[in-house]
């Protein structure tokens, strides 16, 4: 009986906390990202590594079940009985208790198995858009008091560590983990998630196979290389991404949405 209660007064504590979380950033569900200049692990162009970044607003945190349930809700398109199997694989929303809802305790929790298509299409119902892979690489560089730690070992050490944890588990509830420099959530230990240009995650391994033909490598629009090898936990996420095609759907494919400085959330 003592490990049911232990179990249900950590839910209960961890509901609480993210419920905290939440009202905390009910006012403004988006924070803006200021305009800058970094080197991304996937440069633009040869000899060229800075990317310029404008400035944007994104979720704080990743788009929750309770957040899609809503949107398929009002969009009944994109419920799971009645998509377009172009547009996403037999395993979308299979974890949902029905097409329209969830479990209480997932509420809260980031949806998951949902298509780069149905991701896209629940951004754009709120006057949003998925971020570009240098929006989320520009943010996701920031720890909590620097706006790019990836030359801090303990940084990065921190984030391999959930690389290295079965994902088999129970997703958390968002919002948990600590924000960053710019008062975001969750980039890192909670799920992967889906960015708008997703074609473009298509790249070859190694420098010198840019120009070799071959079906079985990366070669998407204008492949691009890999560098800052150091940054591995980056360039996992890039393999992930690269590894899925738009109608596809994963038990830990999350995403969040952004909107361009002066647009509507």
């Amino acid at each position: 009986m003592r490990a049911p209660l232990l179990a249900s007064i950590l839910w209960l504590f961890t509901a609480a906390s993210a419920l905290t979380n939440a009202l905390a950033d009910a006012a403004d569900p988006q924070v803006t990202i200021p305009p800058g200049t970094f080197e991304s692990v996937l440069p633009p162009a040869p000899g060229i590594k800075q990317v310029d970044v404008a400035p944007f607003r994104m979720d704080r945190t990743p788009v929750t079940n309770a957040q899609f349930a809503r949107f398929v809700a009002k969009h009944p398109e994109w419920q799971r009985d009645r998509v377009a199997r172009v547009f996403a694989d037999a395993e979308y929303l299979g974890h949902w208790k029905s097409a329209t809802s969830v479990d209480p305790q997932q509420a809260d929790r980031p949806v998951v198995r949902v298509s780069w298509f149905a991701a896209s299409a629940y951004c754009e119902a709120r006057g949003a858009r998925l971020p570009t892979w240098y929006e989320w690489e520009y943010v996701a560089a920031a720890s909590t008091i620097r706006p790019d730690a990836r030359d801090d070992d303990a940084w990065r050490q921190k984030i391999l560590t959930w690389y290295s944890k079965s994902g088999r588990g129970e997703l958390p509830l968002v919002g948990q983990t600590p924000a960053n420099f710019y008062g975001v959530r969750d980039l890192h230990g909670v799920v992967w998630e889906w960015v708008d240009d997703l074609g473009s995650m298509l790249v070859a391994g190694d420098n010198r196979q840019q120009n070799e033909p071959d079906a079985l490598r990366y070669c998407g629009p204008g492949a691009l290389t890999m560098e800052q090898k150091e940054n591995y936990a980056t360039l996992m996420r890039i393999a992930m991404l690269s590894s899925m095609q738009a109608r596809y759907t994963s038990a830990t494919m999350g995403f969040r949405c952004i909107t361009d400085s002066g647009d509507s959330r």
